[in-house]
């Protein structure tokens, strides 16, 4: 019998049944889905974060399947407009790491088989929970029919349709933005090499990252009266890749090959916060408690801060000690770094939002001017890197 449930087998779920293995607590991990998620959505993991995940022994094979970003560029009309620096953020990952969310979750499911290789238990779907004060049940559908499951301590990191939360009846705080965005990972002919670069154009900002094995994510804000052949299921060339690769071909000038397309996602922005994080003997972590734009790349990184702030909670706990006092200040300190995180968010949509030309040029001129001074230039570089 685990001393701990963990519903869901995402990047966060794993990362804190790792640490809790690690520390000898014994962790069942409830997954719906017989395998991880092929298409890579998330790529960008933050220094703190990296110092986090090496607490959890994976750190080094990330950096070592990753492209290192050290910098990003800020451009308008082919010229540079802004340069910013990851040197200073961090002595030990002075960058941000770009890895596909499928390779680090690849990374992180082995490292929990590495602690137990039966901790995972997927095509486990989570029907009911109840809490009798002293331990927590668990009713589960799966292939072999009904699973029950019981422990002291339940921690939800099951997205953000997490069913956990909806059980405890925890009320969400939602905003909605106007912002939407298509994304599409493309092989890599811009001579950008590791670099990050934002194109700021008057119909809006066009993102581009670079990945491992020579390829580049591609991310266009949807400006006002853009339409597409729009195909919710598309992962590969089609309608969609072609107006992407026209979109970014008008505001940025250069050329991507649409037959090189690998993966397509479409997406809004929302947030949503979670007004508590912890209930009796469940705690939600990630997405399950905060849900923030993904401009900025915080969302699974915030939910990775919260598992590492956690872990020695849940392990004191298990080992007899009274861990009210420390949960209370966990989800105080939580629900302050997502409120900081959606923030932050926001900044970065409304840099990149559709402009006419007068107020881009405005904008831009502020843009390079603050840049400009490495003073500011640092405080922006780690806010940006989560610090």
């Amino acid at each position: 019998m685990a001393d701990v449930l963990i519903i869901g087998a995402g990047p966060v779920g794993l990362f804190m049944a790792a640490l809790l293995l690690q520390d000898g607590v014994e962790v069942q991990v409830l997954e719906q889905r017989s395998a991880p998620e092929p298409h890579s959505r998330a790529i960008g993991i933050h220094p703190p974060a990296l110092a986090a995940l090496a607490r959890a022994g994976v750190a080094e094979a990330l950096v070592a399947e990753g492209v290192q970003i050290r910098r990003g560029v800020a451009l308008a009309r082919g010229k540079t407009l802004a340069e910013m620096s990851f040197a200073g953020v961090s002595d030990r990952f002075p960058f941000v790491l770009s890895l596909p969310q499928s390779r680090t979750e690849a990374l992180l499911e082995r490292r929990v088989n590495q602690l137990d290789d039966g901790a995972v238990h997927r095509e486990v779907r989570l029907t009911r929970l109840s809490d009798d004060g002293a331990r927590v049940t668990a009713e589960a559908a799966s292939p072999l029919g009904a699973l029950r499951y019981s422990a002291p301590l339940v921690i939800a990191a099951d997205g953000v349709r997490s069913t956990v939360r909806a059980g405890q009846g925890i009320d969400l705080r939602c905003k909605a933005y106007p912002d939407s965005y298509l994304m599409g990972d493309f092989a890599d002919g811009t001579g950008f090499g590791p670099d990050a670069a934002l194109f700021l154009a008057s119909a809006g900002i066009v993102e581009s990252f670079p990945l491992p094995g020579q390829r580049r994510r591609w991310v266009a804000r949807l400006g006002p009266g853009d339409s597409m052949a729009t195909d919710p299921a598309a992962n590969g060339p089609g309608g969609d890749a072609r107006w992407l690769t026209r979109c970014v071909r008008d505001r940025t000038g250069l050329e991507i090959d649409t037959g090189t397309n690998s993966m397509l996602s479409s997406f809004g922005v929302r947030t949503r916060m979670a007004r508590r994080m912890v209930s009796g003997r469940v705690v939600m972590i990630g997405d399950a408690a905060h849900e923030v734009s993904p401009i900025g790349g915080q969302g699974m990184n915030l939910g990775w801060l919260d598992a590492a702030m956690l872990a020695p909670i849940v392990t004191a706990a298990v080992r007899g000690q009274d861990v009210t006092g420390a949960l209370r200040t966990f989800e105080l300190r939580r629900l302050r770094a997502a409120g900081r995180a959606a923030r932050q968010a926001e900044i970065n949509m409304a840099l990149g939002r559709p402009l006419t030309d007068s107020l881009l040029a405005v904008r831009n001129r502020v843009i390079g001017g603050i840049a400009a001074v490495p003073a500011v230039n640092s405080v922006i570089a780690r806010r940006f890197t989560m610090h």
